[in-house]
């Protein structure tokens, strides 16, 4: 038998730290097996919650209606960020003098912080948010759960037909659920901000009336978003098309959404694999979900010297590509660009923050060693995944 690492999520602060009146703490007691040589931590999940009953449409209705507003608050209230966590990894690596990140990956514990939020982080404050509404709807927050999500998966109907097996997923991404019966219908109510979705989607398993079916998500000149959720015949999974038409183009991708049990592993498993994803982003959004301000940017197994910034101005979306390199020049950088300043005073973020965290991507995008050594972790884990 191969040496095995065993993890256990750590304690998350604040968010686990966060006791409310209803005595809701959300908990991640994920005990995850890291085989050695396997490039992430085993998934594990817990029993299957019970549904929460709803006598009839109207009372599911102020439900939803009453969780919908607390995501749109949750939405405009943090920014979804996975360039802090990277920066933070990267300040650590070098403070412990290790030159193997593969090592180093394997012994880090991604903290989870309000100003670092990414689908993990948001996903848990949106539970401990939700907590409040307990007294109103009781038995919600003992109800509510994280979902797995295994996305771009080619063959649908292999994936479906069995658990999710732990050895060749990555569950990149995490969602809330929540099991409902509406005058004795089953479905699942289903949040997911870190995708910006500023709306409960149901999915019924009769597909009727309160299901939300095909969705607008964005609609923009130059692309346009559309999702669906279904649930599989056996209702342990829920099917996500994403249908993108970009210049008159139509494309259709696959996501799937382990619904029948708690996922356990967020952060030891998902905030993990996302630190060495190669696509990092910094964004703002409304209470609708619209993008408002942010930056990002793709990692290039060749030096990475350019990112995306955008903001608004007078109704419109405004991009500008900007090279890293210049904020590598302390005396261009203290010179200041008018743009980064209102994407970042957009962003929320205080005078001369963005500069700065601009500024230590460069630095660590500007390490080749650090970024060869972090896409090659992110390339094992695609290979892993690579057969779903």
């Amino acid at each position: 038998r191969e040496k095995s690492l065993l993890l256990t999520d750590p304690p998350v602060e604040p968010i686990s730290s966060c006791r409310d009146e209803s005595g809701y703490v959300p908990t991640l007691t994920g005990r995850a097996e890291w085989p050695e040589g396997h490039p992430l931590p085993l998934p594990s999940w817990d029993s299957p919650k019970t549904a929460l009953c709803v006598p009839n449409v109207e009372q599911y209705e102020e439900l939803a209606s009453n969780v919908e507003l607390t995501v749109q608050q949750l939405l405009q209230a943090h920014n979804y960020n996975s360039v802090g966590n990277l920066i933070r990894f990267y300040e650590e690596f070098r403070a412990s003098r290790e030159t193997n990140l593969t090592h180093f990956y394997r012994t880090y514990w991604p903290p989870i912080t309000p100003e670092h939020y990414t689908c993990v982080g948001l996903a848990l404050e949106l539970l401990r948010r939700l907590s409040n509404l307990e007294s109103k709807f009781p038995g919600l927050s003992s109800r509510l759960y994280l979902a797995s999500c295994e996305e771009s998966i080619e063959d649908v109907e292999g994936y479906i037909r069995e658990e999710p097996c732990t050895t060749s997923v990555e569950k990149e991404h995490v969602l809330v659920a929540l099991r409902v019966e509406v005058a004795g219908r089953p479905g699942v109510l289903l949040l997911d901000p870190g995708y910006h979705i500023a709306r409960v989607v149901t999915v019924m398993v009769d597909g009727l009336y309160p299901n939300t079916g095909w969705f607008t998500q964005s609609d923009e000149p130059h692309c346009r978003k559309e999702y669906q959720y279904t649930l599989t015949s056996d209702g342990k999974y829920i099917v996500w098309r994403d249908r993108e038409t970009r210049n008159g183009l139509e494309s259709v991708s696959t996501a799937i959404i382990y619904i029948n049990c708690p996922f356990l592993c967020p952060v030891t498993v998902t905030e993990r694999r996302n630190l060495v994803y190669n696509f990092r982003s910094l964004l703002s959004r409304d209470t609708k979900g619209h993008l408002i301000a942010g930056i990002y940017f793709k990692i290039n197994d060749n030096a990475t010297d350019s990112f995306t910034a955008f903001h608004q101005t007078g109704g419109n979306t405004n991009r500008v590509k900007m090279s890293f390199s210049k904020y590598l020049d302390t005396q261009r950088r203290c010179t200041g660009d008018p743009a980064i300043a209102l994407c970042g005073q957009q962003l929320g973020l205080p005078q001369g923050r963005l500069e700065s965290i601009i500024s230590s991507l460069a630095k660590l995008l500007a390490d080749d060693s650090f970024r060869r050594q972090l896409l090659r972790i992110n390339e094992d884990i695609n290979e892993v995944a690579c057969d779903n």
